[in-house]
């Protein structure tokens, strides 16, 4: 029998008999319609093996990453569907009972596929240490991002920012990532009221695109802090390059060890979600003790839906934690807000920028796609099919509204409980704090 008369049984049991995959096998053989709009190709029997032995998403995450299995055509839209498929209320859904389980094991058995369980790929990570402690903190931060400068720029762009954009326009040739990113960081300049000499900080600020626009822009005089090595080298460089040294500081620095405050404006962009929630509090004291009286805080991050927290020892099943954002956590925006009310601050604004997100992503995605062999020089095969499937997933669940991004403005109130911004939202972006001369 052929690879692919094995495992009709399997699919058939699992998603029905209509499925709209053609699924290709190592030996040649294939199953599903000639015209499914998805195919999927088992490279290797050991896809098999990594699949039985983690039947579940870091099972599937192992062997696309190993390049066990491979997912023809545009990732996002296989997604898409396999995401529609597994819908009950939109596809057959998946059904994973005793008749499926028995049909794995005897597939598994005659195609050679039973023994121990494959070595998992050279990308995968367990953190040692206590969740969210300083050391801890700083290696899932280099897993993330000492991943190469030139890696991220092929990814990002020239901006070399890693967080979701602005698209003012629709994205198009004459509007691109790189115009959106700087409408990004101008947004958030306004809404912190930025004027010539203020003192900012960037928590987390990544290659230091903020706090350059900053300086350049509004002419304050900006510190930017990260756990990585390799953004803080490409940052100062940046830094130098353009004559901005006796304004701007780039720290390798946690941002709980900050202490010279006070600042009068404080982004953090991307960076919550490192933080977790059992440290939460701490941050946002922190935080407001940075501030002087009257200073604004603007948080962007990218929440989960409400619900129940999550296992404060992580998803040992994501592949998220184990290949992305080891230690990440998403947080509700209602958590959120209540932990700055709660240290202080008063949330005045509160705008969502999901939708935005998935254009950032696509773009992303399209960069990487547009060079490929030139990101897997830079890392490895299967580091480029980690950042190809993680920021293909993330646009699917951004588009479909399990995760958002949100950014929060809050204010360290100053005497007698004044907040010092304007009475309307339209004075807040209108650019009434104008720009350095």
């Amino acid at each position: 029998m052929s690879v692919a008369e094995v495992l009709r049984p399997v699919v058939d049991s699992a998603l029905g008999t209509e499925v709209p995959v053609r699924i290709h096998c190592w030996d040649g053989s294939s199953l599903g319609p000639a015209d499914a709009p998805v195919a999927v190709r088992f490279t290797s029997r050991r896809a098999l093996r990594r699949i039985a032995w983690a039947p579940n998403e870091l099972g599937f995450a192992r062997a696309y990453v190993s390049g066990d299995v491979e997912i023809e055509g545009n990732l996002l839209d296989a997604l898409t569907r396999f995401d529609a498929i597994a819908d009950p209320e939109r596809g057959p859904g998946v059904h994973v009972g005793p008749d499926t389980i028995a049909a794995v094991a005897k597939a598994a058995l005659r195609l050679g596929a039973i023994g121990l369980p494959p070595r998992p790929p050279a990308e995968e990570i367990k953190l040692s240490g206590h969740r969210h402690q300083q050391g801890r903190d700083a290696q899932a931060v280099s897993h993330h991002y000492d991943v190469g400068n030139d890696f991220y720029a092929l990814v990002l762009g020239p901006s070399m920012v890693y967080s979701c954009a602005y698209f003012e326009k629709a994205p198009s040739a004459a509007y691109a990532l790189e115009d959106a990113q700087r409408a990004k960081l101008d947004l958030v300049a306004r809404k912190l009221g930025l004027r010539p000499g203020m003192r900012v900080l960037d928590v987390g600020c990544g290659w230091g695109s903020f706090v350059l626009h900053a300086a350049e822009t509004y002419g304050v005089n900006a510190v930017g802090v990260t756990l990585s090595q390799e953004q803080a080298a490409f940052a100062r460089a940046a830094v130098e390059a353009r004559g901005l040294g006796d304004r701007v500081e780039i720290r390798v620095q946690d941002y709980r060890d900050v202490p010279d405050g006070p600042y009068d404006a404080i982004a953090s962009i991307g960076m919550a979600e490192h933080v977790g929630l059992s440290q939460l509090s701490t941050y946002a004291a922190h935080l407001h003790a940075l501030l002087t009286p009257g200073g604004r805080l603007l948080n962007h991050a990218i929440s989960r839906r409400p619900g129940p927290p999550a296992d404060p020892k992580g998803d040992k099943t994501s592949f998220i934690d184990r290949y992305v954002f080891p230690d990440g956590e998403l947080h509700p925006l209602a958590t959120t807000v209540d932990v700055l009310e709660s240290a202080g601050f008063e949330v005045r604004d509160v705008e969502s920028l999901r939708e935005h997100y998935v254009d950032t992503l696509r773009a992303w995605v399209g960069n990487l796609e547009a060079k490929w062999d030139e990101a897997v020089r830079l890392s490895s095969a299967g580091r480029a099919r980690v950042w190809r499937l993680y920021m293909a997933g993330s646009a699917l669940a951004f588009s479909s509204n399990r995760i958002g991004v949100n950014q929060v403005l809050a204010v360290k109130p100053g005497p007698g409980g004044t907040s010092g911004l304007p009475r309307m939202r339209a004075s807040l972006l209108d650019g009434a704090n104008s720009p350095a001369a």
